[in-house]
């Protein structure tokens, strides 16, 4: 922490804060809990500064929109700081351990999830045809060809462009218009002193598919549903949008986001670990590309993708895994 931030906490009336440092997430953005006076967390985004007038335009749509995040207390744009309301520090992935039922709180982030699809989501940056392909293409970039050092034949680089555009295109092919959070997983969902869920890391929201989200949560990095709770809350999703559409149709839109998604993924933690030394990231990487495997067999379409990363699958095959199971 540096005194610019410390001074403007005092600055806000604080005198001498007590401030403890929080694990932050994948971004350069720091938080501390200020542990005297009424309390709160500080966010520290002075390397990010154009993401601060994001963030509170975000949070007004959210707000608005009757969806649970922490209060904007205070804010200066110029510096990147930001004071919010402090909400504890339980997030949806420390109930899903051993000894407490999960699914009341699922199901709470599923009924969420449908208020915040309420959100308008008129001018936000569409998660388009181009951007789906350009998050599948860290994929290659920072997976295939960094960490793994694979060389690709021209055959393969070129089955990847098209196995890539037909899960866009399928993507796509799903109801669009949508707010989508773009991370609404378990550590991006709190857990107030009411037990309600409070949404946080919201501020890179596009406009896009509607089960973007639903994936997010239900195909997580970190927690793995079992295959009956997993259907019924994707079912529960379904029925409280009052969606009229079959389940076969649905778990398709569902199953390609979430290999569109998981693609991404496995590039963007190797771009963590390679590119900004956040080895820790390394580890969800074998669950990321079993998640792939496991959806993209069930379409004969994706066989070529499947069997090059299949191929690469070996360092992975008996790595432990360090999610949690439900």
């Amino acid at each position: 922490m540096h005194k610019e931030l410390k001074g403007w906490i005092e600055w806000l009336g604080m005198e001498e804060p007590t401030l403890q440092a929080l694990h932050g997430d994948a971004s350069s953005r720091s938080y501390y809990r200020l542990e005297n006076h009424d309390g709160g967390i500080v966010m520290d985004a002075s390397e990010a500064k154009e993401s601060v007038p994001i963030f509170i335009g975000i949070g007004m749509r959210l707000m608005d929109a009757k969806v649970r995040i922490p209060r904007i207390k205070s804010f200066e744009l110029h510096k990147g700081f930001m004071f919010l309301e402090d909400v504890g520090s339980t997030h949806l992935l420390d109930k899903c351990v051993e000894g407490v039922d999960a699914r009341p709180f699922y199901d709470k982030a599923i009924e969420t999830l449908v208020q915040l699809q309420s959100t308008p989501s008129k001018g936000l940056e569409p998660y388009d045809e181009n951007f789906l392909l350009e998050e599948m293409n860290l994929m290659t970039q920072w997976y295939l060809k960094e960490y793994l050092k694979t060389t690709l034949e021209s055959h393969e680089g070129l089955m990847l462009l098209e196995s890539f555009s037909l899960i866009a295109k399928e993507v796509l092919g799903q109801p669009q218009g949508t707010f989508v959070h773009r991370d609404y997983h378990a550590r991006n969902l709190m857990l107030d002193s009411n037990d309600e869920i409070v949404v946080i890391d919201f501020q890179d929201a596009r406009e896009g598919a509607l089960t973007y989200d639903l994936v997010s949560l239900l195909r997580d990095a970190y927690v793995k549903l079992d295959a009956r709770e997993l259907r019924r809350l994707i079912l529960l999703f379904r029925d409280l949008k009052g969606l009229d559409v079959d389940e076969e149709t649905f778990m398709r839109w569902f199953d390609f986001t979430g290999l569109q998604r998981h693609i991404k993924i496995l590039g963007i933690f190797a771009r963590l670990a390679i590119r900004d030394g956040k080895k820790q990231y390394l580890k969800d990487i074998p669950m990321t590309l079993k998640y792939i495997l496991e959806v993209g067999n069930k379409y004969p379409e994706l066989d070529e993708l499947i069997t090059l990363l299949k191929s690469q699958y070996g360092e992975f095959k008996n790595a432990p895994v360090t999610m949690r199971v439900f």
